[in-house]
């Protein structure tokens, strides 16, 4: 068949190619900026938080700031995910993707450029708009064209990507370290020595960010729009998404970010007011974040004579995915995402040993293998029995990392700490490879960016609630245990927060089997 007269609905084998390497690159990248908080976020908080204080102090003010900056990120991400889920459905996947990327590539790169610790944390919420919806982006456009062909093998690219990202910035800051010479060489030939003297590593390892700006040229201009879409816009159904309905999101968002205030440890707030701040907050996020859903199926039902049946089925897959991604996020940033700075304590004092770089590189490189091989296992064994797995399996793998490693004599590592941060990685990470593959079979194609981004990133909100837990556990492990050292605290808090795997074998029991299923 001649260019001429293939089917304009189904593009070339050129463009599902295409397709596939923007949206790995997307998702690389993604993995990239979601790696440099944990190895940045040290000496970036070091470097800007006031000086001279007492190093207890400074240690207490730095951890408080690591974790709302992380919860503030995860916020960005749940919003962005279900704004920019809402651009792909109503204006199609590859515009949406590429302003996506644009987003959290350039003010990714800006934070190299910040003097204080709140800049850092706002452009940090406004690069995580843009990474969150882009993971929801690419996925449907890379599951819809192709829909025909090994989705399970599809999913674990996706998996794998990310990790991918994370191991080059564990790779490229252990080679920063190796090389202070050649920074400082190659700053002063940009005329940015003056400026970054003295922290050159994270701030160049910060702009670097900004790096993902580079491949949207290459997606609009090479990669096709999902087919399936276009379809339904053909058909008319795309018109019944409604700008208002953001605002709905826009309310979501303010919510969340009222949670993170309530329980900051910057801002000093009772657990009785901050429990009460997180229950409104959390029944408006989800509110808003439903609303352009909500209001698009009633549109779509009055519009179009459809089944009321559809509207339930699509809410009840909305809840249990977003239940089933709060599970596996708030198990990530429980404990892997913990793993190199709580690792980085277990050093003798004045060790130089690059250890956060060592347990990023171990990490991202069991993730890598685990997130390509999940998919293929859930095509086997179906969805709810792999999830399940993946649940009891992450949290052995939490307890390997957190409870068989302790504080170390000298500066020699011995093999399980790579071989348990290997697993830690690998397990924990293991759902990103498979949600890829399970929430496309979830919506039809006209909610699917959208249903998709609000399931993985609700979880997002969720998992941010659950890390500012972190520092109540580990004060409440502490005064129950005068004699215990601090890691071994941390990781008693640790293991608490990976208990809600528990909760995860439960609750995929009351979701759909899609094994087989072909996409709507």
């Amino acid at each position: 068949m001649t260019s001429a007269s293939r089917p304009a609905s189904r593009p070339a084998s050129r463009g599902y190619v295409a397709a596939l390497v923007a949206a790995f690159l997307g998702w690389l990248f993604d993995g990239f900026e979601m790696g440099l908080f944990p190895l940045i976020g040290k000496p970036m908080l070091t470097d800007l938080l006031p000086k001279g204080q007492p190093a207890a102090d400074a240690a207490l003010l730095l951890g408080q700031w690591f974790t709302v900056i992380i919860a503030i990120f995860l916020v960005g991400a749940a919003t962005g995910g279900v704004l920019f889920g809402w651009l792909g459905d109503k204006l199609g996947r590859v515009k949406a993707m590429a302003l996506a990327i644009f987003t959290f590539a350039i003010f990714s790169g800006l934070c190299a450029f910040v003097q204080q610790a709140w800049q850092f944390a706002a452009l940090r919420f406004v690069a995580s708009l843009g990474m969150g919806g882009e993971w929801a982006l690419g996925v449907a456009l890379v599951n819809e064209l192709w829909a025909g062909r090994n989705r399970a093998w599809i999913a674990g690219m996706i998996g794998a990507a990310s990790n991918v990202g994370f191991l080059l910035t564990g790779l490229l800051s252990l080679w920063l370290k190796g090389h202070p010479e050649a920074l400082v060489q190659a700053l002063a030939s940009c005329g940015l020595a003056a400026n970054f003297a003295g922290t050159a590593a994270w701030r160049v390892i910060a702009i670097s960010g900004a790096l993902p700006a580079l491949i949207n040229f290459f997606i609009l201009f090479a990669v096709p729009e999902s087919h399936k879409w276009e379809e339904e816009k053909k058909a008319g159904k795309t018109s019944h998404w409604a700008t208002g309905d953001l605002l709905g999101v826009l309310l979501a968002g303010l919510a969340a970010l009222a949670i993170i205030w309530s329980w900051s440890p910057l801002w000093k707030f009772g657990d009785g007011i901050a429990t009460v701040v997180t229950l409104v907050g959390l029944v408006v996020a989800m509110w808003g974040y439903l609303l352009p859903v909500r209001k698009y199926m009633g549109r779509f039902a009055a519009a179009e004579t459809a089944d009321a049946g559809e509207h339930t089925h699509v809410m009840r897959n909305l809840l249990i995915g977003a239940g089933l991604a709060a599970v596996a996020l708030l198990g990530t940033w429980g404990s892997a995402q913990q793993a190199a700075k709580w690792a980085s304590g277990l050093l003798p004092a004045g060790s130089k040993l690059p250890i956060i770089d060592y347990v990023v590189i171990a990490t991202a490189l069991g993730a890598i293998l685990i997130s390509l091989i999940t998919p293929l296992v859930a095509d086997k064994l179906g969805r709810r029995v792999t999830y399940t797995l993946l649940c009891a399996l992450s949290l052995c793998g939490a307890y390997a990392f957190f409870k068989t490693n302790a504080p170390f004599a000298d500066e020699h590592l011995p093999a399980w700490f790579y071989i348990s941060a290997f697993l830690l990685g690998g397990l924990t990470a293991s759902f990103y490879g498979f949600f890829p593959l399970y929430f496309p079979e979830l919506f039809p194609t006209s909610v699917r960016a959208t249903g998709q981004g609000f399931c993985f990133n609700f979880g997002r909100l969720i998992a941010a609630v659950g890390s500012l837990q972190l520092a109540n556990l580990v004060k409440f492990f502490g005064s129950n245990a005068a004699n215990t050292t601090v890691s071994a605290t941390e990781a008693q808090a640790y293991m608490a927060l990976s208990c809600v795997y528990f909760v995860g074998m439960v609750l995929v029991w009351f979701a759909p089997e899609t094994k087989g299923h072909q996409l709507k």
